[in-house]
């Protein structure tokens, strides 16, 4: 089963279903995002690969929204800090009385030196390790950030058309307002990324996973990443085919981070609530997290879609209703966002647009 990730602690330890018909708003998509009619499907777990927190299966509804049709891009994500000077988590100073309130108690305080702005990098073994100790391969970076990904004398130079990574929630929140939207919920973005296929294992249908697909891991993981798609680490955005929704990389290439709070038992919860015959319409998340892979965490939140890690012996996680967790102020190499809008959301970008002459 995967280890979720928190910055925290690594510091301190060193249609699917049936479509509703609903008209589509009499509104020009923002640019780069396409309208998903609203909609009733099957939400949770397909297959043998199904974790316990995604079951049960349930009915959920949603209304309709746009989303973009690719994760946000670094030239998308310059754009908006050009234009308001945001600094990201990882760019910013490090409060130990923050991280301490998220780690286990009595953890000792990091040295100083440590204690500087950074985010966690994903690093080649080279050799077999036990895959219960995430820190044989993530390591807290002093200097990581978004635009050094991997740390001091990285780039994303030639790279502008790659998702953006090394945001952490706040910072993904901070964009998707900037934008004139929010972050997907769980329920938005499995409904997109099911793409109109019910039940089915993976974005594509039940095909089997290969490497002209999706952005996963080939070879041993973590040992090495022989590249057969092409890409050891992310892939430009639309590298591989669309969903039935025309949406990229809704499996595989980076994390997605998503508006809910994370519950491992959300799904059993949401099915005692509604009955067996009953259907949640718009759910936004639990109130609070439950979370047993970061136990001393307040808050943590949902990523969806897996990764350019994900490999079928670690986490098969490149599957529509595989969940992950992390803490708020994560920033991690592999994890990005997308963003959507309700049709009145997408009418005030349009109507705050400069007037063109006649």
């Amino acid at each position: 089963m995967p280890v979720s990730i928190s910055a925290a602690i690594l510091v301190g330890i060193a249609l699917a279903g049936s479509q509703s018909g609903e008209a589509a708003p009499e509104i020009k998509p923002p640019a780069g995002m396409v309208w998903i009619d609203g909609g009733e499907f099957t939400m949770g777990g397909v297959g043998p690969q199904a974790r316990p927190d995604e079951l049960p299966q349930h009915r959920v509804r949603v209304d309709g929204f746009f989303i973009s049709e690719t994760e946000v891009t670094n030239h998308q994500f310059q754009a908006f800090v050009d234009a308001t000077g945001y600094v990201t988590v990882a760019e910013r100073a490090v409060d130990w009385e923050e991280i301490r309130e998220q780690v286990p108690p009595g953890t000792p305080k990091p040295d100083d030196s440590m204690l500087q702005p950074g985010s966690l990098v994903f690093h080649e073994t080279g050799r077999p390790v036990d895959p219960r100790d995430i820190s044989q391969w993530w390591r807290w970076t002093i200097g990581a950030h978004w635009r050094q990904p991997e740390g001091p004398g990285s780039s994303i130079e030639r790279r502008m058309d790659h998702p953006v990574v090394q945001v952490a929630w706040e910072d993904a929140v901070a964009y998707a307002r900037w934008a004139g939207g929010e972050l997907p919920t769980e329920a938005q973005w499995e409904y997109a990324a099911r793409g109109g296929l019910e039940g089915k294992v993976y974005v594509w249908g039940d095909a089997a996973i290969d490497e002209t697909r999706v952005n996963t891991w080939q070879g041993r993981f973590p040992v090495r990443d022989e590249g057969a798609d092409g890409y050891r680490g992310t892939a430009p955005v639309r590298s591989f085919p669309p969903n039935g929704f025309g949406l990229y990389e809704m499996g595989g290439n980076v994390w997605e981070w998503c508006r809910d709070r994370y519950d491992a038992r959300a799904y059993q919860r949401r099915l005692q609530a509604a009955g067996p015959k009953g259907v949640t319409s718009n759910p936004i998340g639990p109130e609070r997290t439950v979370d047993p892979r970061n136990p001393h965490a307040a808050d943590t939140r949902v990523q969806r879609g897996g990764s350019y890690l994900c490999h079928a012996s670690y986490c098969s996680s490149y599957r529509p209703s595989a969940r992950m967790s992390a803490t708020p102020d994560s920033g991690m190499s592999h994890a990005g966002f997308r963003v959507v809008m309700t049709p009145a959301q997408a009418r005030k970008v349009e109507a705050r647009k400069p007037a063109t002459s006649p």
